[in-house]
């Protein structure tokens, strides 16, 4: 199942993330944090705060991680956890 955003989003997967900061230091709107835990890694991973994502894209384009960051723009289809 999916549903429609009413508004945009960034979800950042904690195993792919490796905890450089770099979305952190891009976002315009400061939506990401570091989080204090680990992942099976050892990383502390970027986080979305879960509000304020324009959908500029701007995280996307600073990680160096593929697959680590996607943002979903308002109107698009996003699947339910």
């Amino acid at each position: 199942m999916s549903r429609i955003l009413e508004k945009p989003r960034t979800v950042v997967s904690p195993e792919h993330c490796k905890g450089c900061g770099l979305c952190v230091m891009a976002c315009p709107k400061d939506c990401l944090m570091q989080l204090a835990t680990f992942n099976s890694k050892g990383y502390h991973p970027s986080s979305y705060k879960g509000e304020g994502c324009t959908g500029c894209g701007m995280c996307f384009y600073s990680c160096p991680e593929p697959a680590a960051i996607t943002v979903y723009k308002k109107g698009a289809e996003y699947p339910d956890d």
